[in-house]
This record gives C-alpha cells, sequence and structure tokens, in this order.
C-alpha cells in the first residue's frame, strides 16, 4: 500500500463508527414573545450557538461581553508546548483571557472570546518577514474591528494584547469602538534570567561572533536562557514594554497594570480587576470615547517621554488617536511635550544602570512615574481611567495604597534595589544625567523630518555642553542585509556614517533594522558610527541613529541620492532637542547645508535604489494607502475619506 492508501485508511475499524444525530439538549433558553417579535433573526440563532457550545442556557440572557486577545499557540493543561506561539508575548495570555472570562461570569455578564495572533519583530529581524510588522498592525486592528462588530449583542469588550504591533493594533480597535466600554488588559513582561544576557543583548550574537567577542558555545547558551520565563513581552523598555506603558497612561488599561512579570499572581489578577471595571463602566454608561480623548493623548505622549520609550510609538499615537477620531499630534506637539518632559525612569535600554521592566513595575510602574509628572503639573487630572475614575483621583488612591507600599519594599528587600533609583523624581534624574526623550532633526537629507531617541546615544560621544555633533563619511547601503554584512566583515569603521536608504513604506514596509543597531551597539567601535535611514528602529536600539527621514529615498528624498564617501554632518542638541541632518561636502569640496541641498537636487536617484524584490504585493497597497493618509508622521494609517477622496479625484472628468 502507498502513502495515498494510508492516507485514507486509518487502520482502524472503529474510527467508522459515526453518529448522525445526537439527543437533543435538555433546557430552554430565556426567551419572550417581544424577542421572537422584534429581535434580528440572527440574534436568536445565536441563542442556539451558545447553547449548543455547553453554555448553561439559564444563563443566556445576561449581557453580553466580548474578549480579544493575540493569544498564539498551543498548550496543554499542564501549560506544556502541543504547538509553539510565535513569541513569548502571546504564549499565556490566554489565562488572562479566562481569568476575566471567569470574573465576568461571575459578575452576571456572559464573556465571549475571539483571537488574533501577532508575530514577533525579534523573530522578523533581518529577514523578509519585517516586510510584513507595520502593515500588520493596520490589519490587525481591522480584523479586530470588524470582530467587535461582529458579535452584534457586545456590551463592552476587553482586550488583551502583549508586543509590538498586536498591542498597538488592539488599542486602535478598542478605541475604533467608540459608543463601547472598553479595558486593556496589557500582557506584562517577560523576566530575566538569574545570569546571562537580556533578550535585547542576546540579538546581537551574530555580530558578536564574527568579532570574535563571543564564542559558539557562548551564543548557544545565551540563547537558551535570555528568556527565563514562558510568558510577557521582552525584559527592556521597547516598543512591547513602551506600548503598554502608553495604554496605561492614555486610560484605556487599569492603574499599575503595565509591566506587569507575566505569570505571577499580580499579572492574572490584573486581568480579574480590569473585568470589574469593565463592569463598572458598564454602570456608569461610559464609553470609551469618554477616556480616549485629546487630553488622554496628551498624557500618553507626556509619560512617553518621562519612560525615555520607543520611537515607534511616534508612529502608533497617532493611529490611537485617528481611531478614536481626535486629532493627531503633530511633530510640533511631540517636541513641545518632550522639551518640557524630563526622563524619569532608569530602564534598559537607555540606562545609565538599565533596570528591567519587572523592576519598573516593581518601583511603582506608571503610576509612580506619573505622581512625578503630577507634581510638576504637568498632566491633564480630569482625564478618566479605565476604572471610570479621573486620573488625579485614581493617582490619590496608588499614592496612599498599600499595593505601592508593598512592591515599592519587595523591590528593595528582594532585589536590594532601592526604588528611587529606577523611578526618579526630576531634580534626582537631572542629577543622575537623564537626558530628554526624542528629538526630530530635519535638514537637508531630512527635509520632511526624521527622529532620534537623543536619550539613547552614549553619553561618552556628547560634548561637554549636551550636544552630539558627527561629520564623517557615508557608507551607503539600499538592504540591510548588505549593511550587516560590511558591519561583520569590518567595512565599517569608526567614524563613518553608516547610510540606510530606500527601506521606508515604498520600499520595505518600512522594516525595523535592529540587526544593524544591536549589532554597533556591543562592538567597540559601534558608538562611533552614526546611521540613517528611512526605515525605523526597535524600541531597543540606542546610539546615534536616526530613523523616519522623510521624503524616504523612494519617493525622491535626497536620502536616496546620497553616494559613498558623501560628508555627512549631524547634530543633536539633547538640552534643547533641536537637531538637524545634512549633506556638507562631496567630492573633497566643502558645502554649506544650502549648497549642498541644490547639488543633491541636480543628482539623480540611486540606480540601485529600488523596492525590496521581496515586498509583498499587500505592504505595496499598505505604503500607497498610508501615504494618501498623512504618511508616517500621521501614524500609516487608513483614513477613508483621504483615500476616496484621491481615488474621486483622479477620476477621468
Amino acid at each position: 500500500m502507498g502513502l495515498l492508501d494510508d492516507l485514507l485508511d486509518g487502520g482502524d475499524p472503529a474510527l467508522y463508527d459515526v453518529a448522525t444525530t445526537r439527543k437533543a439538549r435538555t433546557g430552554r433558553v430565556p426567551l419572550t414573545a417581544a424577542m421572537l417579535s422584534e429581535e434580528p433573526s440572527g440574534n436568536l440563532f445565536a441563542l442556539s450557538q451558545n447553547a449548543a457550545m455547553g453554555w448553561d442556557p439559564a444563563e443566556l440572557g445576561r449581557p453580553d461581553v466580548l474578549i480579544l486577545s493575540t493569544q498564539g499557540g498551543l498548550r496543554d493543561a499542564g501549560g506544556r508546548p502541543v504547538a509553539l506561539g510565535y513569541h513569548t508575548g502571546h504564549w499565556e495570555v490566554g489565562q488572562l483571557v479566562e481569568a476575566a472570562a471567569r470574573e465576568l461570569r461571575s459578575l452576571g455578564l456572559t464573556p465571549f472570546a475571539g483571537a488574533c495572533t501577532d508575530p514577533c519583530d525579534g523573530r522578523s529581524q533581518g529577514t523578509t518577514a519585517m516586510f510584513d510588522s507595520l502593515p500588520y498592525r493596520n490589519d490587525a486592528a481591522t480584523v479586530l474591528g470588524r470582530l467587535i462588530r461582529s458579535l452584534p449583542t457586545r456590551s463592552g469588550v476587553i482586550g488583551v494584547a502583549t508586543c509590538d504591533k498586536g498591542l498597538p493594533a488592539m488599542m486602535m480597535a478598542l478605541a475604533g469602538a467608540r459608543h463601547l466600554p472598553c479595558v486593556l488588559v496589557p500582557g506584562g513582561v517577560s523576566l530575566m534570567p538569574d545570569e546571562g544576557e537580556d533578550a535585547g543583548r542576546v540579538q546581537a550574537v551574530g555580530a558578536r561572533f564574527a568579532h570574535d567577542l563571543i564564542t559558539l558555545e557562548q551564543a548557544a547558551l545565551e540563547l537558551c536562557r535570555s528568556c527565563a520565563t514562558p510568558g510577557g513581552g521582552c525584559q527592556f523598555l521597547g516598543t512591547a514594554a513602551t506600548s503598554q506603558v502608553v495604554a496605561e497612561a492614555s486610560g484605556l488599561a487599569l492603574t499599575h497594570s503595565a509591566l506587569a512579570p507575566s505569570g505571577q499572581p499580580i499579572w492574572s489578577d490584573m486581568a480579574r480587576r480590569s473585568a470589574q471595571a469593565l463592569v463598572e463602566q458598564r454602570r456608569r454608561h461610559l464609553a470609551v470615547s469618554d477616556v480616549v480623548t485629546p487630553a488622554a493623548i496628551r498624557n500618553a505622549m507626556t509619560v512617553h517621554a518621562a519612560f525615555g520609550g520607543s520611537t515607534n510609538l511616534v508612529l502608533h499615537v497617532p493611529a490611537l488617536a485617528h481611531a478614536a477620531g481626535v486629532p493627531r499630534p503633530t511633530v510640533d506637539q511631540w517636541v513641545a511635550i518632550n522639551r518640557r518632559v524630563p526622563r524619569l525612569v532608569d530602564a534598559m535600554p537607555n540606562g545609565p544602570i538599565g533596570h528591567s521592566t519587572a523592576r519598573v513595575f516593581m518601583a511603582g510602574g506608571v503610576p509612580e512615574v506619573m505622581l512625578h509628572l503630577r507634581d510638576a503639573d504637568l498632566l491633564d487630572l480630569d482625564a478618566l481611567t479605565a476604572s471610570g475614575d479621573r486620573l488625579g483621583d485614581a493617582l490619590a488612591a496608588w499614592e496612599r495604597s498599600e499595593r505601592r507600599r508593598a512592591v515599592r519594599r519587595s523591590l528593595l528587600e528582594r532585589d536590594g534595589v532601592d526604588p528611587d533609583t529606577v523611578i526618579m523624581s526630576p531634580a534626582a534624574a537631572a542629577a543622575r544625567g537623564l537626558t530628554s526623550t526624542v528629538c526630530f532633526p530635519k535638514g537637508n537629507l531630512a527635509p520632511g523630518g526624521s527622529v532620534i531617541k537623543c536619550t539613547a546615544i552614549d553619553g561618552r560621544v556628547v560634548d561637554p555642553d549636551g550636544v552630539y555633533r558627527k561629520t564623517g563619511p557615508a557608507r551607503v547601503f539600499v538592504s540591510e542585509r548588505a549593511a550587516v554584512a560590511a558591519i561583520k566583515e569590518g567595512r565599517i569603521q569608526a567614524g563613518d556614517v553608516l547610510v540606510l536608504a530606500g527601506r521606508g513604506p515604498m520600499g520595505s514596509g518600512m522594516e525595523e533594522t535592529y540587526q544593524i543597531t544591536s549589532a554597533l551597539r556591543y562592538l567597540p567601535f559601534g558608538r562611533d558610527v552614526a546611521v540613517i535611514t528611512d526605515a525605523r528602529f526597535s524600541g531597543v536600539s540606542t546610539g546615534a541613529c536616526v530613523g523616519h527621514v522623510t521624503p524616504e529615498g523612494l519617493a525622491g528624498g535626497p536620502i536616496g541620492r546620497l553616494v559613498d564617501g558623501d560628508v555627512i554632518r549631524i547634530v543633536v542638541d539633547r538640552v534643547n532637542l533641536d537637531g538637524s541632518v545634512d549633506l556638507v561636502g562631496t567630492g573633497g569640496a566643502t558645502l554649506d547645508p544650502e549648497e549642498a541641498a541644490r547639488a543633491l537636487a541636480g543628482r539623480r536617484p540611486r540606480p540601485d535604489l529600488a523596492p525590496d524584490p521581496d515586498l509583498p504585493a499587500e505592504t505595496r497597497v499598505w505604503a500607497a494607502l498610508q501615504q494618501l493618509s498623512g504618511g508616517t508622521w500621521g501614524g500609516c494609517v487608513y483614513d477613508a475619506d483621504a483615500i476616496l477622496g484621491a481615488i474621486e479625484a483622479a477620476r477621468p472628468g
């Protein structure tokens, strides 16, 4: 017998003893004459579906609440893997869904659960999977929004998500459910191993091995142990952790819920309390539109600055605002907030010590940072929180809570870490040398702007006046693979300016380029190399890395006209948050920025500048639609009115 025969014949006669009917269920659904007369047929048929899934028919008249998550992988009853997920961030969130569902049922509601899983940006680094990373966020937000609307009887929504794209997508979907009460449950963070490297450093093993900085045996050991727990987002303040922080700061998530250590009682308790908060919102007739307001967006931007958060939130916060139907923040507003708000948190990757996100949570997390911001009059305290209370009242409750005292005391007793050295007052932060978070340089290479996390520039290359100044020769690449190969092969040297062009939305879906920045961070000369790109950076990236350069190379941006040997000057003032990125020399001649701009305008784009040949068609469509909708500074969203208006304007006649 061949394989086809084996596939058709299971070899077990019992397989063919197949029932085609089953004894009818007992009981009856809670039905009224008015329901039969007035309800849509779908609502009536739904009762049969609910009973068929085994729910007690007597409970089917209760209000329905939808729980959406990014659950991935399959675990058995003991938590052992049956099928792996994409990453630890969605591996355990099913436990949060279960905790919330059980609490909702105990409170007299009927929970429903659905999921749209998410990819891992760490797993995608350096591969063509990165071409789908940022576009996935829009697609997932669309799917999650459709799932919300596809349960017609829902009376509220709880979203459970953890990581870089799934969590922003969940925030967008919840904010878009404007008339419903909504609460977001952050998936928490993974723990550090008691010995070994963190999940950020370990991603540079390839470059370090190429430069004889780590052995094969050491790399194998570190890759096995860097993530010490099976659940939660990465241990550093990257995009996943920053998104959790922003979710809480915007009022979508409960006070002191972001960055909870995954799998522990305080983590699962958060889901239970979030279910209670949703019930309270329903009781008060509140909706997510009452929470995600312009004031909430400003508070989120303020807390982002105080944490030293990922530059990717410059994309995600405007997307959240757009989904909520409130004005998207402008670059000028980002600049104004970052000039006003000091960084107060010492976390990886920014330093100076670089505590894990679990320690930040134990030091008091988001509400502890917000206490300092409140005292500095930097928050709108009338904004509502997920509990339905004013932010000012929520912070007062946190300040006097036993929870606050207990977690901060535990950090000191367990780790020997003073919580006030993790989350600092503005005066203490200034004394420790913490600088403001992001800056938006312009210049003849970025006439539409760019972004740099200036607080993550190595202080050893910053002048005493707080200004980073760099002038060096361009080493130009049009693929990340080629740039990483040059780093590994020693063709990038101290003093160089590495340029990665043509990797914006049109070229690669605006890929994340952590392969480059992680390699440079952990190589001895890396701090003396700057990076400029129209792509973006991982939230864990450090160094003089200028990203989001606009216009992108493939849209005619000057970055696409650079050649090897061009002299580039970068200036970033970490005190006043001013910056510039300019061509200042070519062919041995020194030029002022205006002369160089004219020289660039007279050049043709590089002949090797082209969309990546592996760029998916769906990503090409995403790039075009988001450009019509405000582009990168508008959050890479889909603005239906703008898109339809452009199509209508292009119609003949």
